[in-house]
């Protein structure tokens, strides 16, 4: 009969040690790759947010400063607000942006109510030819839009949309890219609970409109976000469709200052915040859905 016999003591002890030193060293940070840490992240913040900064400190830059010190200066020395009212005696800048928030309005409605129709007919609905209308719209996203802004303007003559404010919408009303973000958060969420619909005798719609939409409203925020700068901060489009200045986007009318006040870039800095400000205004009623909204979709129910 054999017996037993406890391990040596100083094996126990040695053991310990390594075990600690294991278990403690798998997830923590060393002081220098904090440090490292750190410096990337206020490097990433200075490329992203200094030139934002740059150009709000320019246009409140009175007309007696240098902006162009050999020692950048952030903080205006002679704080004023006069180059906005200058700029909006200059060009009808409430114009522009009426028109402006019109597209964008067409264009942010475009993509809520069809990216979702779409998203949802492609990850909960079969039909026969499914997977080819899926591959066409990920091959869209491969192709640049200068490719077919030919075609989109030829599109827009025909209907009779030239030199209208539905005409600069309506290329970008339902866009590829928020199709496919609907189709994966509606791919995400659980077929048990469509069965279960189906077993309760609700249809496609009744499944979309009390199923669907409210399990993915973070996605759709993140749609109507990507759609309304999109279609705010377009230029090259609206540019060539409209002809009349008094049918002008923000952003195509702006041109005027950097035309008019070249010499100026205290003019030109306090357009583009003019232009900046509805921007900051969506992100900040919607990003409490935006940031849930990218998760959405990211782990399959």
């Amino acid at each position: 009969m054999t017996t037993v016999t406890d391990p040596p003591r100083q094996a126990v002890v040695a053991e310990a040690p390594v075990r600690r030193r294991r278990s403690s060293g798998f997830n923590s940070v060393s002081p220098r790759e904090k440090v490292v840490r750190y410096v990337l992240l206020v490097f990433v913040l200075l490329i992203t947010i200094g030139p934002f900064l740059w150009q709000l400190s320019t246009s409140l830059k009175g007309s007696g400063e240098d902006i162009y010190t050999r020692i950048p200066r952030l903080l205006p020395a002679q704080p004023t607000f006069d180059h906005y009212k200058e700029v909006t005696d200059t060009i009808p800048v409430w114009d522009y942006a009426r028109n402006s928030l019109v597209v964008a309005f067409l264009v942010v409605g475009g993509n809520v109510i069809g990216a979702s129709l779409a998203g949802f007919a492609l990850s909960r609905l079969q039909f026969r030819g499914r997977k080819i209308v899926l591959g066409l719209f990920l091959a869209t996203l491969v192709l640049p839009g200068e490719v077919t802004i030919i075609s989109q303007y030829v599109t827009v003559r025909e209907f009779g949309l030239a030199n209208t404010l539905f005409g600069v919408a309506l290329p970008g009303m339902i866009g590829a890219l928020n199709v496919l973000l609907m189709y994966n958060a509606f791919r995400s969420l659980p077929v048990e609970v469509d069965q279960a619909a189906v077993v309760d005798g609700a249809n496609a719609w009744q499944r979309f409109l009390y199923i669907g939409l409210p399990s993915v409203r973070g996605t759709i925020s993140v749609v109507a976000i990507f759609a309304f700068i999109g279609a705010w901060d377009d230029f090259l489009w609206p540019l060539i469709v409209l002809t009349d200045p008094n049918k002008y986007t923000l952003t195509v009318g702006l041109q005027y200052l950097s035309g008019t006040f070249s010499n100026n870039p205290r003019l030109i800095a306090a357009g583009t915040m003019i232009a900046f400000i509805p921007i900051v205004i969506v992100f900040a009623t919607l990003q409490r859905f935006f940031f849930k909204g990218v998760e959405e979709g990211a782990v399959k129910g």
